[in-house]
């Protein structure tokens, strides 16, 4: 049964390439042979296509590589063509002996009458391309005649499907294999659900995208979980569970805020403005520097925090005890307040110039990296310029492994970590990677991480026991869940910490 996966109603277990080897031979060893597998798959296709071409009006270009992805192809397009649509197939030779399923697919679509061609052509008026090039099969450079069939794939006018995942895209990783791959309008995951369909590049070359298991349901665990709507929908359910009129705003939890230079107070204050919307009883703002007369004149609920208490060693129980979010709008005056800060902060978000700042310091690092075994819980926030910072790298290389980059974190720091992006990684020491299954483009706009830490910290502060790897599943998921409403443009920080709120009653997305 063929799913379309986003937005997610559901958690889904993700595979990488040698799980979802695993799987396919255990799908051949129930099947009884690649073939049945392949016709399977290509029937999927096949059912797609016709789902996507308006009053089943080709042609339909269908570009095939050597491997069982281009017998996914052959198959899809002698199905097409048998029920009267217009197909033409374009082949790469291959210089190795095909796989046997591939040959016996490309012999029953031409005993079925279909003309096979080498050239990456599609035909004039072309209604729908369907890119069966190299599916799970390269976690390299393509070919320069795949590169070709590529290039011609992303001329087209017309819509491309992709089948299991767009060419050129590593399955794993969601970084490009070579210089280019097929940008997809929808992509068909076929046997299981890999991780690189959903961060990095994934979701910009996928487009819509639809998944059928071939009836093969996975039997263990995955090496990643999708996050979907669920942790939004209990998370409700729990607040109207214990919703009475016995709760007070000191039963909420308090958050306090570290950041706003001059310059930058508006960091801070939409983090406190999100952390207040998110539910929090009572929250701070500790602005750094001169404090103007405000911390925020449109939310007077927002309470000012003194710095010469932060910086007090006798005044640290009137902060320790609060769930911390510090570094946004930091500046350099952030790293002055850290040291104190990761020694006796019982939970901590570090977002912004605070992890520049960890970066730069060595001493600051071991304060951090010593937090989990005093028992105090962090969480990190960073977007790929301060992860590469914090890992002595650069954007590019955390880009090109966004999972493994995420996991490096966890591994040299101890944190939690929310690696921010496209499809946010969300990972922890002994716990299963996640990557966030909803946002889109109108969250690419200046504020919308603060407003995130902000969230974290609201939430954390209601549950102090709860686990942060959880709290950053469920804020990841409506930070992003809240952007789908934006149908063009930017959504404004301001605006996206209204359009959270929001979320806690509706509308239903189960």
């Amino acid at each position: 049964m063929q799913i379309k996966l986003l937005p997610s109603h559901a958690n889904w277990p993700l595979f990488n390439t040698i799980s979802s080897r695993q799987i396919e031979s255990r799908a051949l060893a129930a099947s009884g042979s690649t073939t049945q597998l392949m016709e399977q798959a290509g029937m999927a296709a096949a059912r797609l296509a016709l789902a996507l071409v308006p009053n089943h009006d080709g042609p339909i270009w269908v570009a095939c590589g050597p491997g069982n992805n281009g017998g996914d192809g052959l198959v899809a397009a002698r199905l097409l063509h048998q029920h009267g649509i217009a197909v033409r197939v374009s082949l790469l030779a291959s210089k190795n002996t095909p796989p046997a399923a591939t040959a016996a697919a490309l012999a029953a679509a031409q005993d079925a009458g279909l003309a096979i061609c080498t050239e990456m052509r599609a035909p004039p008026s072309t209604r729908l391309g369907i890119d069966a090039l190299l599916g799970l099969g390269l976690s390299r450079a393509p070919s320069p005649e795949i590169a070709a069939g590529i290039k011609a794939l992303n001329s087209l006018s017309a819509p491309v499907l992709a089948l299991d995942l767009p060419s050129g895209l590593h399955p794993d990783h969601g970084c490009l294999t070579g210089e280019a791959a097929v940008h997809a309008q929808h992509c068909l995951a076929l046997l299981t659900l890999k991780p690189g369909l959903f961060t990095g590049a994934g979701r910009a070359h996928c487009g819509e995208l639809w998944f059928d298991d071939l009836g093969q349901a996975p039997t263990h665990a995955g090496d990643a979980l999708l996050v979907g709507a669920p942790c939004l929908s209990a998370w409700r359910a729990q607040a109207a569970a214990s919703s009475n009129h016995a709760k007070h705003k000191g039963s909420q939890g308090d958050v306090l805020v570290i950041g706003g230079v001059a310059g930058m107070r508006g960091a801070a204050r939409l983090a406190a403005r999100a952390a207040l919307a998110a539910g929090a009883g009572r929250v701070y703002v500790c602005f750094l520097g001169a404090a103007p007369d405000d911390i925020d004149p449109q939310r007077p609920e927002l309470m000012r925090f003194l710095q010469p208490s932060l910086e007090d060693p006798s005044a640290i129980a009137s902060w320790c005890h609060k769930t911390l979010v510090c570094g946004c709008g930091g500046g350099d005056a952030i790293a002055a307040q850290l040291a104190q800060v990761l020694g006796h902060g019982q939970r901590l978000v570090l977002d912004a110039d605070a992890l520049n700042a960890v970066a730069l310091d060595t001493g600051l690092r071991t304060g951090l990296k010593q937090r989990r075994s005093k028992g105090l819980a962090t969480l990190l926030t960073p977007h790929p310029l301060e992860a590469a910072r914090l890992l002595g790298s650069d954007a590019a290389s955390v880009q090109a492994d966004r999972i493994g980059a995420a996991q490096a974190l966890v591994d040299e720091l101890g944190c939690q970590v929310i690696l921010k992006g496209s499809g946010s990684i969300i990972a922890g020491p002994h716990r299963q990677t996640a990557i966030n299954s909803s946002g889109s483009a109108a969250l690419a706009t200046p504020g919308s991480g603060d407003v995130l830490a902000g969230w974290l910290g609201g939430l954390w502060a209601q549950q102090p026991m709860a686990d942060p790897h959880d709290l950053a599943c469920l804020a990841c998921y409506w930070h992003g869940a809240a952007a789908l409403s934006q149908a063009g443009g930017p959504l404004r920080a301001a605006d996206l910490v209204e359009h959270m709120h929001a979320l806690h009653t509706g509308p239903d997305l189960s």
